[in-house]
């Protein structure tokens, strides 16, 4: 297997920073790596039902990594309740 590149973490993840994708690229993880974190962070459920363990290693790097991702996206996104510019 081989090891992720910049080009690899641009296509999978959208909008990642050059931080973001240094930090995803030194964990040494490969493609089917980064793959099976996404999948754990989009839904760990049908993960869990298919007894597959919890993410450990590099997976479980790449799912932290990418867990703080998202959070920040949320936190810059405008909250759905405020005001609009229309009126």
């Amino acid at each position: 297997m081989t090891r992720l590149t910049r080009e690899d973490v641009s296509k999978a993840i959208s909008g990642a920073d050059d931080v973001t994708i240094a930090q995803i690229i030194g964990t040494g993880a490969t493609v089917d790596e980064l793959a099976e974190a996404q999948a754990w962070l989009a839904n760990d459920e049908p993960m869990i039902n298919e007894l597959r363990p919890l993410a450990q290693g590099r997976v479980r790097e790449l799912v932290d990594i990418l867990s703080e991702l998202e959070e920040e996206a949320e936190d810059e996104a405008p909250a759905s309740g405020s005001a609009s510019a229309t009126g």
